[in-house]
């Protein structure tokens, strides 16, 4: 495992031979021979990208503009059905998913797993994110790692099936879930690092995710803040 400090905290983290780079709010690249993006938003330049993975059709996730910044011809996008309408225009191959899939895209192995809200409301009984829509997280195995992208979700109950190494989890509330509800989701899941995400660019801030590192790190479990790339 390596890590790359900028200050007090990680500009990269290197778990055997994949490098994670937080790319701000819920975005993450995954390097190594390829390049995996997750829910690239505010993408600062054109760049290459073998996978992108989208986990709903929100725009601070599903953003076209970021998208076509690094979609060229010889990629593949996966991502959630709700998706499909808006994505037709855009290059390389298009791949569809619903929680319980299952597909393999270049030598990378990849499950859609359930992502949805229990307690964040958007108006009276209507939660941002519901389970009907069939949004998703993901986990991504590739070179024996297990990745876990928790996508826009509360804590749930499908959360208790997850295998992973790293776990990146949301921590900032008011639309996913908060630092001490994605605590609790740590300890079930016990993944070997996590690393907290979908904070400062909306709501949540630093704040909320060294409070989640204090109180995993108390009970063993290694947490990596990683500075925006």
């Amino acid at each position: 495992m390596t890590i790359y400090l900028f200050g007090d905290y990680a500009m990269s983290y290197k778990y055997k031979e994949l490098k994670i780079i937080w790319t701000g709010h819920s975005g993450f690249k995954i390097t190594d021979d390829i390049i995996i993006w997750i829910d690239p938003y505010q993408v600062s330049k054109p760049t290459r990208a073998d996978i992108v993975l989208v986990t709903h059709n929100h725009f601070d996730h599903f953003s076209k503009a970021d998208l076509k910044k690094i979609l060229s011809d010889d990629s593949t996008l996966v991502a959630s059905y709700e998706v499909s309408p808006e994505a037709g225009d855009l290059p390389g191959e298009k791949i569809y998913v619903k929680p319980g899939d299952v597909v393999e895209v270049k030598g990378v192995k990849i499950w859609a797993v359930p992502a949805y809200n229990v307690n964040k409301f958007r108006s009276p009984g209507v939660v941002f994110h519901p389970k009907e829509d069939l949004k998703v997280g993901y986990v991504i195995e590739y070179k024996d790692v297990k990745i876990y992208h928790a996508g826009d979700t509360d804590k749930i109950p499908e959360m208790r099936g997850i295998e992973c190494d790293i776990a990146l989890l949301p921590v900032s509330g008011t639309y996913v879930m908060t630092a001490e509800e994605a605590i609790e989701a740590a300890k079930i899941i016990n993944p070997k690092i996590a690393i907290p995400m979908h904070y400062g660019a909306f709501v949540g801030s630093r704040s909320d995710a060294e409070k989640f590192k204090k109180e995993l790190e108390n009970i063993g479990i290694n947490v990596v803040i990683l500075e925006r790339e």
